[in-house]
């Protein structure tokens, strides 16, 4: 970008090479892929000459695929296709799909012709000969996903025509502008309350300084803007995101934009925006800066030149390195296509630059456009954070549980938990509140951000015996068991509860997707027949944990005579039932949970999700039924002494060191990892134990603990324990230091001028013979 010719140039993810690589980054040209699991709908507007392919037809299950023509009426021709069926809005959850084709004209006696794509083991590939909009359906009936029937999930893969690469998102709602910023310039505009401003990284790892003025502050010569060091004090962190936090403030602490989506995650507020001096003093006079075209742009405002501006930097990947403070930078995290939304609280002026830096790697070494969009005040638009399972799997936008209807009546207080929003606490009651509801009551939880996947066909047994750490053999139909995935070094890579629904067909319930790709590969690698469905968000669970959380089910649930019934359920049963009566929604119900207290958890189709949320609260008036959200859960899970992905087991740390060691079955012939976990088993170095603190101080995660100058453990997790009355933390501590009533000190303040004093003990700290669990 400086005054010279160009001789070469490349796209900022088309540079990988044997030294270097970018697995997290699609180039521009590439396809979006998005996943679509049983009973969801996906739309996607198709542009004349796009490709559009489908992966993943095999076993049970189907697809069906409808396009409608600018005037409403079908067109499944413009995709090579016709009608063979009519979709059945009952089979999928299609609240949206009815809403958006009543916006355009239907009503209920229409129907919609679809064509069924049911090839299994094969890719389809279309290509669109003119522009449509498509709806692509996974039908199942609620019963065949409470059953595990239902089928996988499917892939399909967006390749626009090379003409419109790169693929921008598509719209947030009704713009009323839009606009690119080409690369090294700035561009202002005028944003009226209510009004969203969506700014999108083209290309991806490019950097896009931006500010905001108050308008009524120009109209009177006052330069109010967004103020960085208020900011970063109002949210309480580097900078504010989609949740509770999420506003842009000025230096009088007024609100002026608030973030509604962030696909991205990592920016910076903290440093200016590129200026002339500083190009100047790495020998580049006369570059073309982000501070001046941002004076330049602004000038028809009114607004005061600078030779510096701060700004909210966009994009730009920094971080504090803790040891020495200072401020680190690397390429952008950003992605092609990703983009930050927010909604102005206030009448107000803007500018955004796309930064010329091309000497250093913020932007990717190459500089590229970012693009703007204004939506009109009146467009709803969610709250949202984009959400990738792996660094270079599809994106998916953060999306409200089938629960979320009834939880934003109780409360505002959100946070991501993977793709859902879940609720952090519930004002009316209060984080402790909720937490004695479930030590001597009911309460009820959204945990629905669980990953749920099916494995069936005749060798799932095999693999699950192969793939986990504890006898599948010895677990019984209508039986759980809570047991480990582990990788050949013993190291941990998830837990989760394994139901067993038939000979040959189970349930992994767990927290993360690592260990579904885990499966896939150990299969592959086996050659073993066996399929494994994802069933991603289509079907929600609740937890209902509290002693009496049984005493609430008795009077809704309904079993047959062939599934064990309610009372019959020991801890870690498992059945399936229906709501009241033989007629109502059905629902898989197990005697588990993450309270260690008496508790269940039940899970639904979408569709059912409301009634049986309803039902629930409605019976359990009587027994004191409690909302409680992840900030309860959280205290009562250490108590409980209850394993934490990140925490207590994290990369590095086998089984045994994260306290997990009641989970593995050395006795088995053959599991992922055994070798290594019998060998650290014979000379342990460290151990997951208690620590009793002597007071309220609650340690962050990660504080070393000490016997004396010398650390002998971490801290993966602590709280304050209401049943206590003093704070506790989980520890990983060398052997030598592990023995119970052993005094440590846990350092704070760089770990040498603030100590707590500490006993070690075994966990759980309540209730150490799982008691109330098995009660």
């Amino acid at each position: 970008m400086r005054s010279q010719t160009v001789l070469y140039a490349f796209n900022n993810v088309g540079h990988e090479t044997p030294a270097r690589k970018f697995p997290g980054f699609r180039k521009p040209s590439q396809a979006l892929t998005f996943l679509l699991s049983p009973r969801q709908a996906l739309h996607l507007k198709i542009k004349a000459g796009d490709l559009l392919s489908v992966d993943g037809l095999n076993g049970p299950g189907q697809l069906e695929l409808v396009a409608f023509a600018a005037d409403g009426q079908d067109d499944l021709d413009a995709l090579g296709l016709t009608a063979g069926s009519e979709l059945d809005p009952a089979s999928f959850d299609s609240a949206e799909f009815i809403g958006w084709a009543r916006a355009r004209g239907a009503d209920d006696r229409w129907t919609f012709k679809s064509h069924l794509m049911a090839e299994p083991d094969e890719t389809l590939v279309l290509k669109a000969r003119r522009d449509t909009d498509a709806w692509l359906v996974r039908p199942a009936s609620a019963q065949e996903l409470i059953s595990g029937t239902a089928g996988g999930t499917v892939a399909v893969s967006h390749a626009p025509s090379s003409a419109r690469s790169p693929l921008l998102p598509d719209p947030l709602a009704d713009m009323r502008e839009e606009f690119t910023v080409r690369a090294g310039t700035g561009v202002a505009y005028e944003l009226k309350q209510g009004e969203i401003v969506q700014i999108i990284d083209v290309e991806g790892q490019q950097c896009s300084d931006f500010m905001a003025f108050r308008s009524d502050g120009l109209d009177t010569g006052q330069e109010w803007m967004i103020d960085s060091t208020a900011t970063r004090s109002m949210v309480r962190r580097a900078y504010p995101e989609p949740g509770l936090f999420d506003k842009f403030y000025d230096r009088e602490m007024r609100p002026m934009l608030n973030v509604v989506q962030d696909t991205c995650g990592r920016h910076d507020t903290f440093g200016l925006a590129c200026t002339a001096r500083g190009y100047e003093e790495r020998g580049f006079p006369g570059h073309v800066n982000c501070s001046d075209n941002m004076s330049r742009a602004l000038d028809p405002y009114g607004v005061g030149r600078r030779s510096a501006w701060p700004a909210i930097n966009f994009f730009w990947n920094t971080w504090i390195d803790p040891h020495h403070h200072t401020i680190q930078t690397e390429e952008s995290h950003s992605r092609p296509g990703d983009y930050v939304a927010m909604r102005a609280m206030t009448d107000t002026v803007c500018v955004s630059t796309a930064c010329p830096d091309d000497i250093d790697p913020i932007n990717g070494w190459n500089p590229t456009d970012i693009h703007v969009r204004i939506y009109r005040a009146d467009q709803p638009v969610r709250r949202a954070i984009a959400y990738r399972e792996k660094e270079d799997a599809p994106m998916t936008i953060s999306q409200n549980s089938a629960f979320h209807d009834r939880l934003t009546r109780l409360t505002q207080q959100f946070a991501p938990a993977r793709n859902l929003w879940a609720p952090v606490s519930f004002p009316s009651y209060g984080t402790l509140g909720e937490y004695w509801a479930c030590r001597e009551a009911v309460t009820i939880q959204d945990m629905s951000g669980l990953r749920k996947y099916d494995i069936i066909g005749p060798d799932a047994s095999k693999l699950m015996q192969l793939a986990t750490t504890r006898n599948v053999e010895k677990l019984a139909v209508w039986r759980a068991s809570y047991t480990l995935m582990c990788d050949e070094s013993g190291t941990v890579i998830d837990d989760g509860t394994l139901l067993r629904l038939g000979p040959e067909l189970f349930r992994w319930c767990c927290g993360s997707e690592e260990s579904a790709r885990s499966l896939e590969t150990l299969a592959r690698e086996r050659n073993l027949q066996v399929r494994i469905q994802d069933n991603r968000d289509a079907l929600p669970n609740l937890a209902l944990q509290g002693p009496k959380s049984r005493d609430l089910l008795r009077k809704i649930v309904f079993t047959q005579p062939h599934v064990p019934a309610l009372d019959q359920m020991k801890w870690f049963g498992v059945t399936v039932a229906r709501l009241k009566d033989r007629e109502g929604a059905p629902f898989l119900l197990s005697r588990t949970g993450y309270t260690g207290e008496l508790g269940y958890e039940i899970f639904c189709s979408t569709s059912d999700a409301i009634e049986i949320w309803d039902a629930i609260m409605s019976a359990g008036g009587e027994f004191g039924v409690t909302p409680m959200g992840t900030a309860a859960l959280e205290m009562i899970r250490i108590e409980a002494g209850l394993a934490a992905r990140n925490a207590e087991f994290a990369a590095d740390v086998d089984a045994h060191e994260a306290g997990l060691g009641f989970a593995v079955d050395l006795t088995k012939e053959e599991f992922v990892g055994k070798a290594a976990l019998e060998r650290n088993a014979r000379e342990p170095r460290r151990l997951l134990k208690g620590l009793l603190i002597d007071s309220d101080d609650v340690p962050a995660h990660g504080a070393p603990v000490y016997a004396g100058e010398r650390q002998v453990g971490t801290v993966t997790s602590a709280t304050r324990s209401p049943s206590l009355e003093h704070a506790i933390a989980m520890a990983r501590i060398a052997v030598e230091h592990a023995e119970n009533g052993t005094r440590l000190e846990i350092g704070q303040l760089d770990g040498r001028m603030k100590r707590l004093g500490c006993t070690v003990s075994n966990t759980p700290f309540i209730d150490p013979q799982r008691k109330r669990a098995r009660a």
